[in-house]
């Protein structure tokens, strides 16, 4: 059988800045956002199908790329982002400047030092690994696109690479960024990671608004 790819792509930059949004903020992308992720991708289609969260900073895309190409698209809410209770739709500067002592904690050990009301962030790997390794199954010997967020590529990293989750925002996550997941005969690896243009990439097409 011939080897399953799944390519993560995160989503672009969102309306609002540079903010922590989980699940709880559903900002729409910029236009830049779009770009990036057009740029990302150019006119290449290697797929067999997408997947996407649920948001609309990733469902939009999502769904455009989709009609373009003419390929399925299925929403999967374990996709979504980690919720970030108390600190959804601040700007870590901000928090940064009114608790440095929390903020700091939290990046030194994010699984111990959640914001309040945070989602666990073990919890949160368990449902994306559940996720990818449905998708494994079901999709197997074929390509498949995600489009989620810089969490859920963290998640799936941990869950590849065998890295606990206390180390996984030591990985950088760019907006747009690629990361490419091969199962074949020796099991699962990472091909490439925060990637800013598919090797298949072709010159980019514009993107209806």
């Amino acid at each position: 059988m011939a080897d399953t790819l799944i390519d993560f792509l995160r989503h672009g930059e969102p309306v609002g800045g540079r903010r922590y949004r989980g699940h709880g903020i559903d900002d729409p992308l910029t236009e830049k956002g779009r770009a990036q992720m057009r740029a990302a991708l150019g006119d290449a289609c290697p797929w067999d199908a997408i997947v996407t969260s649920p948001l609309v900073r990733c469902r939009e895309f999502a769904d455009w790329l989709g009609a373009r190409h003419r390929l399925p698209v299925r929403v999967d809410t374990r996709f979504r982002e980690v919720g970030f209770g108390t600190w959804e739709g601040r700007a870590p500067d901000d928090l940064q400047a009114e608790n440095p002592d929390e903020y700091h904690a939290f990046h030194q050990d994010p699984v111990n030092c959640r914001p309040p009301g945070a989602e666990p962030l073990d919890a949160f790997g368990e449902r994306v690994g559940r996720a990818l390794g449905e998708l494994w199954e079901t999709w197997a010997g074929q390509h498949l696109l995600v489009v989620a967020h810089a969490g859920v590529i963290r998640a799936a990293l941990g869950s590849v690479l065998g890295a606990e989750a206390v180390g996984w925002y030591r990985a950088r996550i760019d907006n747009a960024g690629l990361t490419r997941f091969r199962h074949g005969a020796q099991g699962v690896r990472l091909e490439f990671h925060n990637s800013r243009r598919l090797p298949e990439a072709m010159p980019v097409a514009k993107m209806d608004k």
